[in-house]
């Protein structure tokens, strides 16, 4: 059943598309945090509901991995990358990338002190030939910090989305390079969608050793999962994600999500949905005077250019957005699970409106 045909409640046309973080929860992980708060469990992860979800992630990814549950991407990021750098090392990423500019220092501190290495690229994604010298700058010099990790974002802060290829491409020159590849995968089932293809191809196939599994902008509460696909990596990451304070006494409460994220692929259905509206809005921008596009919209993010009284108009109307952060009159606007086909009618209703009156 597609979501804009499910009922989640008699309401006016939502008006915000700030972030696909304002939505509430599926209907669904409502129910089984309900469920699993009945009763008693093991604590710290020691029960069935954890396991359950273990079990599952080994059959999505069609391997073996090793899971650790955290309540948010920046705990998933951070810790990720310091099971994978040492205090020494490098971690190449994009400009724009979470960790770079919305996570506080956060990288650098869980990893004591590794330095973010900016290497840009468009659409927020990396270029893979600067990515190939930047990893062989001052290799092996004791003065300088040394390559030790990548990290790519999955879909991109700018709603690009990674190839196959691309991935594979960037896999290679971090094998090549002796370093790790990490993914933030905050949007992880948005791309997947977009794709069309498996779990597996889009990470430990193509080179990716750890993953944030992200499931808060998709539905959950507040509920991410750190995959490991380097089993290396995993004793490590027990400590790391105790001492870091997210090992939860009640683990079941973050299970519970993802284990109803993952039942009867709600985790895919709920990105279908947001990418579905995504593409309506971009459709229905695009043929309106004075409107411009940015880019094709691979995921749930949609960037466009309006004029300012446009903009001026959806704020007086109560539409809420980003605009002006990348550039004059450019506006970002990201749909959700929960985003409905009139949620998005009701918008470009607004801005024809508008663009018609100006």
């Amino acid at each position: 059943m597609n979501n804009s045909d499910r009922s989640y409640g008699a309401r006016a046309p939502a008006l915000g598309f700030t972030s696909d973080n304002i939505a509430g929860a599926s209907p669904e992980i409502v129910e089984a945090m309900v469920a699993s708060s009945v009763g008693q469990a093991s604590p710290y992860g020691a029960d069935d509901l954890t396991a359950r979800v273990e079990l599952k992630l080994n059959e999505i990814f069609e391997r073996e991995v090793d899971v650790f549950l955290v309540p948010t991407g920046t705990a998933a990021n951070a810790l990720c990358l310091s099971a994978m750098t040492p205090h020494w090392g490098n971690i190449f990423c994009h400009p724009a990338s979470h960790i770079n500019n919305d996570e506080c220092g956060a990288p650098a501190f869980y990893t004591n002190g590794a330095k973010l290495v900016a290497v840009d690229g468009p659409s927020a994604k990396i270029d893979p030939a600067s990515l190939r010298s930047a990893a062989r700058v001052k290799v092996g010099d004791v003065h300088s910090t040394q390559p030790s990790c990548a990290s790519i974002t999955q879909a991109t802060e700018e709603g690009g989305v990674y190839t196959l290829d691309e991935i594979e491409t960037i896999g290679d020159i971090c094998k090549a390079s002796s370093i790790k590849l990490h993914m933030d995968g905050s949007r992880f089932a948005n791309a997947l969608v977009s794709l069309g293809c498996s779990p597996a191809e889009m990470t430990w196939k193509a080179g990716v050793h750890a993953l944030s599994f992200g499931a808060t902008k998709n539905g959950a509460f507040a509920a991410e999962a750190i995959v490991l696909f380097d089993a290396s990596l995993a004793p490590e990451m027990g400590y790391r994600r105790k001492r870091a304070g997210h090992l939860f006494s009640k683990m079941r409460f973050l299970s519970a999500q993802i284990d109803a994220y993952l039942t009867d692929d709600l985790w895919l259905r709920n990105a279908r949905q947001a990418n579905d509206t995504a593409q309506r809005l971009t459709q229905g921008l695009a043929g309106l005077n004075g409107v411009e596009v940015l880019g094709a919209t691979r995921a749930n993010i949609v960037f466009c250019r309006l004029p300012s009284a446009v903009i001026e108009s959806l704020h007086q109307a109560g539409s809420k957005f980003y605009h002006d952060r990348w550039d004059a009159n450019v506006v970002r606007f990201v749909t959700a699970f929960s985003t409905t086909f009139e949620d998005v009618d009701n918008l470009l209703a607004h801005v024809t409106r508008a663009v018609v009156a100006r």
